[in-house]
């Protein structure tokens, strides 16, 4: 006999259990998008032009900065 998928055990937690941590996580955020865009575009401007490498180290750079100070003030 086939059991279906959603067939497993219920599991309740005891008394000893702890909540897991962190209990509050960070939001959610497009930095690290535009750091990986202009990882992309740094590593592309290496192979192509100085004008694409220019500027993914600036979209790098701006986004890097912009990620550590959103995560300063949270």
């Amino acid at each position: 006999m086939i059991e279906p998928a959603n067939s497993y055990p219920e599991i309740k937690p005891g008394p000893d259990w702890e909540k897991a941590k962190p209990e509050v996580l960070p939001k959610p955020t497009y930095w690290p998008f535009f750091l990986a865009m202009g990882l992309a575009f740094t590593f592309w401007g290496l192979l192509t032009t100085w004008v694409i490498l220019t500027a993914g180290l600036l979209i790098f750079v701006v986004s890097l900065i912009g990620w550590i100070n959103l995560l300063r003030h949270e």
